[in-house]
């Protein structure tokens, strides 16, 4: 590997792995779309607990369970085909000269490779836990008993609420694993490509959880549940 081959996946692991420590760090000053998220989940599972038929949580939940089912079953395949090329000797290596990639040695080809094996294996990943922390929280909204007492109400809610969250900030990493798998895939056709790669992905991410016109729109419904 080159220097800037060097240079450039060091930045890829930087914009890769920092990008939640970052995102959290940025929303204590000025909040972000996911954690404004994390206060809307509450109140929908405090007011979860205020109906008598919670056909319609269910209902959700499960539009986000086939959601995760969807992208897990597309990140398998997706897994299955890199790791056939990586496995599949020279012949499958030297398929991609045939679409511009970089000419290289068959072991840097095989470490571009197994990058964008890696980003989609974690993806993977977190999309099973998500999937097993959604259908938990399924049973939490099943078991909810008829509670009379409002600090009752409140105190179930934000327990099913703590189980719901982590699965769907999951379901956000193993989404973003996509991205990162995408600019990992850039550096087929050289260190340049993988370096504007990372720093695009991070940027739109950023843009997105901070700056994009849904960000502003929940931070406004955030703000007005809490008044509520």
């Amino acid at each position: 590997m080159s220097l800037f081959d060097w240079i450039a996946l060091f930045v890829f692991v930087i914009a890769w792995l920092g990008y939640g420590p970052l995102m959290r760090l940025t929303a204590r000053r000025s909040g972000s779309l996911n954690v404004d998220m994390l206060s809307v989940r509450d109140a929908w599972m405090r007011a979860m607990t205020h109906r008598e038929m919670r056909l319609i949580d269910s209902q959700l939940l499960g539009h986000s369970i086939n959601s995760g089912s969807f992208f897990a079953s597309t990140n398998l395949l997706l897994i299955a085909a890199v790791a056939g090329v990586l496995f599949g000797g020279e012949a499958a290596m030297r398929g991609f000269a045939a679409v511009g990639a970089e000419a290289v040695t068959p072991r840097l080809m095989e470490a571009k490779l197994a990058l964008v094996l890696v980003c989609l294996a974690r993806g993977f990943l977190d999309f099973i836990w998500a999937l097993r922390q959604l259908n938990y929280t399924v049973a939490l909204i099943g078991a909810a008993p008829e509670i009379h007492e409002e600090a009752d109400r409140v105190a179930y809610g934000r327990a099913v609420a703590r189980v719901l969250n982590p699965a769907l900030t999951n379901f956000n990493q193993g989404v973003r694993g996509y991205y990162f798998a995408l600019a990992a895939a850039a550096w087929l056709f050289g260190p340049l490509w993988l370096l504007l790669g990372a720093v695009s992905v991070f940027a739109l991410l950023a843009w997105r959880q901070l700056a994009s016109p849904a960000a502003g729109a929940i931070r406004q419904a955030r703000r007005l549940l809490e008044r509520g």
